[in-house]
């Protein structure tokens, strides 16, 4: 049985700290989406967060920390260029990649000599991370390549029975999971996109960041499929999301909807010209399209300016197959 618990309560609080002490998974809450936690520190209490998702093994997950003070313990140096960043963007949706220390064990990093790591924006996470001397690895709280939780009830439909817990946080701010940029290289280099741009990092190092539109690197999210709904998702132009399909059809748009409602809509999202708003509401609007029984999702083209790239990301990969 999945326990409920509920951040604003010390008492669930701590029965949370308590439970990621004794090697259990903690579903917990993010600025960005849910995380599915377990002690860092214990590698067979990380080992179970694979089993839980039916996560492949070689692939690397963050890790959560408390203080950057903590930092000095994960890594064997801590560059210049890294400790900026984090004084200037933690607490929040920014991951480093650094070299990890060597008791770091390979479960965490997915046999790799690199770990990746931030300290989550979430108040009640923090706490927690702060309170329980803790920092956990903590990869989205969903099944491998499904749609990533940004509620706690979210988390409960997909995943309960398979965790301890799930310590609902409310609703996340930020919606999409957050930047990783790789530190271990003369030039920053963004490996996933996020909510901070690479021009954003640029400006405040006042020097290049690097954004490859394609690499290798074995990173959270790097994958050809991920964040997909169970129902086929297309990806339209502001044209072709207008047209009636024939068939049930769940739509999320950019523009204004220009015909009159149709039974092959079984939903007519209106999404926020708002990058930061379309972002905290999308995986929100794709649970909720999931759940109808449509034959497709259909999301209208988002822009495709730097901005948007997160957003981008995500959505291609849902829309792979």
């Amino acid at each position: 049985m999945t326990l409920l618990l509920d951040a604003k309560r010390d008492s669930d609080l701590q029965h949370a700290i308590s439970l990621l002490r004794a090697g259990e998974l903690v579903a917990v809450p993010t600025e960005t989406v849910y995380g599915l936690a377990a002690d860092a520190r214990q590698p067979a209490a990380v080992s179970g967060i694979f089993a839980a998702k039916q996560r492949p093994a070689n692939h690397p997950l963050i890790v959560h920390l408390g203080h950057i003070a903590q930092l000095e313990e994960w890594v064997t140096q801590v560059p210049d260029v890294a400790l900026a960043l984090a004084n200037h963007f933690w607490p929040g949706p920014l991951t480093l990649v650094l070299p990890k220390a060597t008791w770091v064990d390979p479960i965490v990093t997915g046999g790799r000599d690199t770990l990746a790591l931030r300290i989550p924006a979430h108040p009640a996470l923090r706490e927690l991370l702060q309170r329980g001397n803790l920092a956990v690895a903590a990869p989205s709280a969903n099944p491998h390549k499904g749609l990533s939780p940004t509620s706690a009830a979210q988390v409960m439909a997909c995943m309960q029975g398979k965790l301890a817990a799930v310590l609902d946080g409310g609703d996340c701010t930020v919606g999409i999971e957050s930047t990783i940029v790789d530190l271990t290289s003369a030039e920053p280099r963004v490996l996933r996109a996020g909510p901070i741009t690479a021009s954003t990092l640029a400006d405040f190092l006042g020097s290049p960041v690097h954004h490859p539109q394609q690499h290798n690197v074995a990173v959270p999210g790097n994958m050809q499929v991920h964040y997909r709904p169970r129902t086929r998702l297309k990806l339209k132009t502001s044209a072709e999301v207008q047209l009636d399909p024939g068939y049930r059809v769940a739509r999320l748009l950019l523009s204004e909807p220009q015909d009159p409602v149709s039974v092959g809509f079984a939903l007519t999202r209106l999404m926020p010209q708002d990058k930061p708003a379309y972002a905290r509401l999308l995986y929100r609007a794709l649970h909720e399209a999931d759940q109808l029984g449509a034959k497709e999702i259909w999301v209208e083209l988002p822009p495709t300016s730097e901005d948007w790239a997160d957003v981008q990301d995500r959505l291609g990969r849902a829309a792979s197959s």
